[in-house]
């Protein structure tokens, strides 16, 4: 359920279609606005959480990731996860990570540096893990949060899943000490060996791609490149950049071939499998895939439940 590209309405049709379709999980953006204009919304993911949670029976739920160090107090994102565990009948995985100054800098505060983010995520998770565990007066003194005497009056009977996302050796270090879960976007080897000696072995590793289905491979190929030219920039770059005018200027020169080997495009199963294979052998257990193009999300359900879906559970 990217939020950059559909609106909320559209979304819980999704969901409930990709249930009916016979996918296993889904997982939900968390931001403020769009990488790009062309995508053209951004609206509250744990409004469509609850919205999900209401019209589907089986389909896991997943933030894909949300940031609790600026726009969202760390105590708020746990009453959120608890509520949501809640309404799905413990369905749902917090997913969280350092976020992006796209998403945090709308509410005035200075975008730290990457150093500064990974210890503000830290106490994060400090936090929400304590809050989710039911204690019942959490007091923090930290040197980026504090927390007074905060208690959650809603728990769930299933405890939430937290999931960390990485991208180098100390967010897999936070992850293997922290996390119940490992998110990431690169299907490299090594990110899973550093969660898993960090304390990660046996953990779910949720991995996630993009992708763009479409009978018309030239058509899939223009609109990868409309809406998801933005993505081969590297998280360095994503994570800095403050609106969708900069990423605009950041990717004035990606041309569509360049994106189109980058991410699979068109009809074709074996070229979508041959793109979501290595996060297999690196050692992923899940996969999420991102459909680009919010108006096309039905044709692609039809799609991979007649022929990605199969194929790729004969993997």
């Amino acid at each position: 359920m990217m939020c950059e590209q559909s609106a909320p309405d559209a979304l819980v049709r999704d969901i409930r279609a990709a249930e009916q379709a016979g996918f296993d999980f889904s997982v939900i953006s968390d931001h403020y606005q769009p990488w790009l204009e062309s995508q053209g919304h951004s609206p509250y993911a744990w409004s469509v959480l609850g919205a999900a949670a209401a019209v589907t029976e089986r389909i896991g739920l997943m933030t894909y990731v949300t940031c609790p160090i600026l726009r969202y107090h760390p105590a708020i994102v746990a009453q959120k996860a608890a509520t949501v565990q809640i309404l799905s009948g413990g369905r749902f995985r917090l997913g969280l990570g350092a976020g992006e100054n796209l998403n945090e800098h709308v509410v005035g505060g200075r975008w730290p540096a990457v150093g500064v983010r990974h210890e503000m995520l830290e106490e994060a998770v400090q936090i929400i893990a304590a809050l989710l565990a039911g204690e019942r007066s959490v007091n923090f003194r930290g040197r980026h949060f504090d927390v007074e005497q905060a208690r959650l009056w809603d728990l769930p009977d299933e405890p939430v899943p937290i999931g960390i996302a990485v991208s180098g050796p100390d967010s897999c270090r936070l992850a293997g000490r922290r996390a119940d879960v490992m998110v990431g976007v690169q299907p490299q080897a090594e990110l899973i060996e550093w969660f898993e000696s960090a304390g990660g072995a046996g953990k779910p590793k949720v991995g996630q791609l993009a992708l763009c289905y479409d009978r018309d491979r030239e058509a899939a190929v223009a609109r990868a490149h409309e809406q998801f030219r933005w993505f081969g920039l590297g998280w360095k770059v994503n994570a800095d950049l403050p609106n969708p005018e900069s990423f605009e200027g950041a990717t004035q020169f990606v041309s569509p071939s360049q994106v189109a080997e980058q991410i699979a495009c068109g009809p074709d199963v074996e070229e979508h499998v041959e793109k979501i294979r290595p996060f297999l052998q690196a050692g992923y257990t899940e996969v999420a895939l991102v459909q680009i193009g919010g108006e096309h999300q039905q044709e692609f359900i039809d799609w991979a439940q007649r022929e990605l879906l199969p194929a790729l559970r004969s993997l």
